[in-house]
């Protein structure tokens, strides 16, 4: 299931740097968390979805690149959203 608008915007709102933020790493990193989170519940459900279980992958790929990225620019920040999101690293 995909993400709805007003979810994606509350989120966007949440983890915003400046007003219209849409792409700074916070966001990116907290949108694909969210996606990630509601994939695995699919995925619990429906153990045979193998496409579903590849996008999986690929989404937690993404995420943990932007997460290095975050982390080499700027620990402080990295700190706060791994924090913030209940992601343990």
């Amino acid at each position: 299931m995909a993400i709805s608008k007003e979810k994606k915007q509350e989120i966007i709102k949440q983890y915003a740097r400046t007003e219209g933020d849409t792409g700074s790493p916070e966001v990116q990193i907290a949108v694909l968390t969210w996606e990630i989170n509601h994939l695995n519940d699919h995925i619990k459900a429906h153990k045979k979805d193998h496409a579903t279980y590849r996008g999986l992958m690929k989404k937690i790929g993404h995420r943990r690149n932007l997460l290095a990225y975050l982390r080499k620019k700027d620990v402080q920040r990295y700190r706060e959203l791994i924090a913030s999101l209940g992601l343990r690293r």
